[in-house]
């Protein structure tokens, strides 16, 4: 039987690691080439790794929950056929040229002449590599050191619930136990009798873990994805200088011709016509007029993007944001935009976005509208240097000019908000820019044919 290693697979080019979050298949079972096995998570984007062949699992390398550097292997995959040295899958033979094969099944090859093999590495999670404490519960190396550094005795780290395999205490948890300790002082202390350091040996079971609550509240632990975005929102917050400008514009033609062609034109292209793939295609027109809004900053120099890659913020079923970019959203007419958002919009709820397709936005919209709201001010996507929001439409009286003179009528209107970075985007680029979209959206021709 031949042994291929499932590596971890690249997921851009500046991914280094990735979590695995669930092992979708476990050793034993049977799989076939293409289908999923494992599900990871990196900074980016949720993902699904595939099988690079038709095997039998043999050996899971990492549990969940462990966080695996890029081109390592994770598991081992016996396929029909001479035995042989395990080699790398076809994703990762790239990444992992210098980190030579891996071991066998049980290390040997029956009979045959051992060939040479790299010098092991400490770091399955099944492999038992972990030190254990007195109650025999596992902590990988990392755990142990986080907790010396941290001060956290052994009685405490015994009351930290562990969400690894087994109960298994990941650095999730104890990073998570350091923040609660720190934010809660009043809470009662666990006294700690000795040093800080985390010793081996044998003792009494696993307490309750401590809870760290005062009165009717409770502490929820932010998961993995709402910390990333809180770091990102924070970290843009702190590099730009924040300014947000305001339009109100009249969308009747546009709500007009979609309550009278989108019948249509989903029986002729099998798609939903919604209101994003015309906010986009304004947008990609009056970034056209005003390229200097389709920049970057990297110290004091100005990146200016050639491709327009708009991103469209997707609300995900978790309540979470994410945000999907549309490559050169200008070379695209509204049939292509339709497709082009429906399939990144439905792929998003599904967490089948691939890494690449929510890198290199160049600017980003995000519809406020969908909450009920009416405008909104959005935080820019960095390292982008602005970002559009659009308001619900809603029905009001408004003044129309006409040849007979001005009347007041009930119109569809709605408000865009623009926020953009003042150390490169002054208010009259920002201004004039969301004017310009404004403009093309009130100039839509309501009588085009799909």
């Amino acid at each position: 039987m031949a042994q291929v290693e499932l590596i971890m697979p690249k997921m851009g080019e500046s991914i280094m690691e990735a979590t695995i979050l669930k092992w979708i298949k476990q050793v034993g079972d049977t799989v076939e080439e293409d289908e999923a096995i494992l599900e990871i998570a990196t900074d980016k984007v949720d993902s699904e790794v595939p099988s690079p062949v038709n095997g039998t699992i043999l050996k899971i390398l990492y549990g969940e929950n462990d966080t695996v550097e890029v081109g390592k292997p994770i598991a081992i995959i016996g396929t029909e056929g001479e035995e042989a040295e395990p080699k790398a899958s076809p994703a990762g033979r790239e990444s992992t040229a210098a980190s030579g094969s891996g071991v066998s099944e049980n290390g040997q090859k029956n009979g045959t002449e051992q060939p040479r093999k790299p010098k092991p590495e400490p770091v399955p999670a099944t492999a038992g590599v972990e030190h254990s404490s007195s109650g025999g519960r596992f902590y990988s190396p990392l755990v142990r050191t986080i907790a010396e550094k941290e001060n956290i005795s052994m009685e405490e780290l015994e009351q930290i619930e562990g969400s690894g395999l087994q109960g298994r205490v990941t650095k999730k948890d104890i990073l998570a136990f350091v923040e609660e300790r720190q934010e809660a002082p009043r809470a009662q202390p666990q006294p700690q009798t000795q040093p800080t350091s985390v010793p081996t040996g044998k003792a009494q079971p696993t307490p309750e873990p401590a809870a760290y609550a005062e009165g009717n509240t409770e502490i929820i632990e932010m998961d993995r994805m709402r910390k990333l975005i809180a770091e990102h929102m924070s970290h843009s917050k702190k590099t730009s200088p924040h300014v947000t400008s305001f339009v109100e514009v009249d969308v009747t033609n546009i709500v007009n011709w979609r309550n009278r062609v989108k019948k249509q034109f989903q029986e002729r292209y099998g798609e939903k016509i919604t209101f994003t793939p015309i906010f986009i295609e304004a947008i990609a027109k009056a970034i056209r007029d005003f390229p200097m809004i389709n920049i970057s900053v990297e110290g004091t120099k100005i990146i200016r993007k050639k491709d327009i890659n708009i991103g469209m913020a997707a609300a995900l079923p978790s309540g979470n944001l994410i945000v999907p970019v549309i490559r050169n959203a200008g070379h695209l007419n509204l049939l292509g935009l339709t497709k082009k958002v429906n399939d990144l919009a439905g792929r998003a709820r599904e967490n089948k976005l691939k890494p690449e397709e929510i890198q290199d936005g160049t600017f980003t919209l995000t519809n406020v509208g969908t909450f009920g709201n009416v405008m909104g001010t959005p935080i820019i996507n960095q390292p982008q240097v602005a970002i559009m929001a659009a308001g619900a439409i809603r029905k009001k009286p408004a003044v129309v000019e006409t040849e007979f003179g001005d009347l007041i009528a009930v119109r569809q209107m709605m408000f865009l908000s623009l926020s953009y970075d003042h150390r490169v985007v002054d208010g009259f680029l920002g201004g004039s820019f969301l004017r310009r979209v404004g403009d093309y959206l009130e100039q839509f021709d309501h009588q085009q044919e799909i």
